[in-house]
Formats: structure tokens, sequence, C-alpha cells
């Protein structure tokens, strides 16, 4: 799966590189990016595009098992995912009103259009992505 995921994220790469269309929206990240801080969520969200926000915990099952959906559309998709440990950065899930994991916030060209908790399916997050882009 590793192999499968280096070979998606390299023609991403490539693709990206190809394109000749500098009014493309902002290129994502080909992996999930881990939140540090409040300034580093701030600091990619204001970069633009689309930005969906899993706020999740290690104790989690349904956080372990959206993570495989979130890692192919990192992969796939234009968007960038951000992951919020919530036992780490209390504060920061407090701020976003988070009651229980896992909490999606979907972020279009900076601004906060979308927040829902629970698991959703590939094609419902695919489909938000691409309403938003």
């Amino acid at each position: 799966m590793a192999e499968d995921l280096e070979e998606i994220r390299q023609e991403k790469i490539e693709s990206l590189k190809e394109s000749d269309d500098t009014e493309q929206a902002p290129a994502s990240r080909s992996a999930p990016v881990h939140i540090e801080s409040q300034a580093h969520l701030q600091e990619v969200v204001a970069e633009g595009g689309v930005v969906l926000v899993d706020f999740y915990a290690d104790w989690c099952g349904p956080c372990k098992m959206i993570e495989p959906t979130l890692e192919t559309l990192a992969a796939d998709t234009a968007a960038t995912i951000a992951k919020v440990d919530v036992d780490e950065h209390q504060q920061l899930a407090a701020e976003y009103q988070v009651r229980g994991v896992p909490t999606l916030v979907v972020y279009s060209d900076g601004e906060a259009v979308e927040q829902f908790s629970g698991v959703r399916g590939e094609d419902e997050l695919r489909g938000l992505i691409q309403q938003y882009a």
C-alpha cells in the first residue's frame, strides 16, 4: 500500500509540474499535514484552496476508520488534508467547538464553509472538495 501511495504522489507531482495553467488553485500536499499549533493551522488554511481539517484522537475507532480515506483524498485531490490531534491540542479543539471525534471542517479560500462530526464516505468527502474547489 505504501508503494501505491508513493506512486500516486509521484504522478500527482508530475502532473502539477506539467500544468501550464497559472490560474489554477494552490497546489495541495500529497499527504495529510499534522497541525502543530493554532498558528500552523492558520498558515495552512491561508494558503487557499480547499482545506479539510480532521479533528481526531488516536484512541478513536471511527477516526482510524476514516484515516485511509483522508490519505487517499490527500494523494489524489487538490485539497489539503490537515489533522489536529484533540488530545495534544485541546484548546484548539475547544475553539472549534469540537464535541466529538472525528469532526471535519471544510475551508474554501480561507473561510470555514462546512463543519460536521462522524465518519463520512470517500464519495461524499470527494464531492465536498469538488463543490468548493
